[in-house]
């Protein structure tokens, strides 16, 4: 898999190849190795900030509402595009990028037990909610015996698609209280007799030629040209859920990583997003005012 950088100037990157020592310090020195680095003093040269991306709405997010303002404290923004939210991390956790806009708290917890990393989000983000889809259907009352269902393959995303399914009824899931270990098997009762197929997350934009129905996590459903206005059913996110900013643990109180959340807090991104009608039906994090 690998990787792209938007900018000025376009790079691609392989993760198959190894970085080559020159490389791998400029990223660095792009990155956080010293938080004076990032001491964007009036008349300090311009700070380059390299964030990454998975497809979706997130990157938007950040050049409508986010980049404007630190452009105006120095920063030059670099947005370093990736195919997994895996390859994302990784790139965190070395370094090569300063922060990731792509998972929310429960992915991020099961990605640092599983790899032994620190990374920790740091301000929450718009997110669309995950929905359930078909290009063959145009109601759920069309549900048979046999209606093949695509859901995600990996625990954490798998436990959203099967709350939908139980939600509307086509499906009984257990209680676990652990997200990371829900598995089919959590299926305790199928009275709508679907076929659950699991498939990993990006690809189930695609899989809906092959599908009768695909529960499709919002940032892929956008990026594949869906509405959440399209969506036969959509989520009831709750807060675990709503996507965030990741840094690694020593960057928390870097000043560029805390200028990046109040770049996200402030009144003008708010405005960004409330006057952008694309972004209706998106969760909003609870520091957005109830205006």
């Amino acid at each position: 898999m690998e990787y792209r950088q938007s900018g000025s100037v376009g790079i691609k990157f392989s993760t198959r190849r190894r970085i080559t020592s020159a490389l791998l310090l400029a990223a660095t020195l792009a990155g956080f190795t010293a938080p004076t680095a990032y001491a964007a003093d009036s008349g300090a040269p311009s700070q380059e900030l390299r964030v990454g991306f998975v497809p979706g709405p997130y990157a938007d997010e950040f050049k409508a509402g986010v980049e404007p303002q630190l452009r105006k404290k120095g920063y030059a923004v670099r947005y370093v595009e990736f195919s997994t939210g895996l390859e994302a991390n990784q790139a965190v956790y070395r370094g090569e990028i300063i922060a990731d806009v792509m998972q929310h708290e429960v992915y991020l917890k099961s990605y640092n037990d599983r790899n032994g990393t620190d990374l920790v989000g740091v301000v929450q983000v718009p997110t669309p909610p995950m929905g359930l889809y078909s290009s063959k259907h145009h109601s759920l009352a069309e549900v048979k015996p046999g209606t093949r269902v695509a859901v995600p393959n990996d625990p954490v995303n798998l436990e959203r698609a099967l709350k939908i399914l139980q939600r509307i009824g086509w499906i009984r899931i257990k209680p676990n209280p652990n997200p990371v270990d829900v598995t089919e098997r959590d299926v305790i009762a199928n009275p709508a007799g679907i076929k659950i197929v699991p498939l990993e997350s990006a690809q189930a934009p695609r899989a809906l030629e092959d599908v009768d129905y695909a529960a499709i996590q919002g940032n892929f459903a956008i990026f594949s040209g869906h509405k959440l206005t399209d969506a036969l059913a959509l989520e009831e996110m709750t807060p675990p859920y709503i996507n965030q900013v990741v840094v690694k643990a020593s960057n928390r109180n870097a000043r560029a990583t805390q200028d990046i959340v109040q770049a996200y807090q402030s009144a003008d991104f708010q405005r960004a997003i409330r006057s952008n009608r694309f972004y209706d039906g998106f969760r909003l994090p609870a520091y957005f005012s109830n205006e």
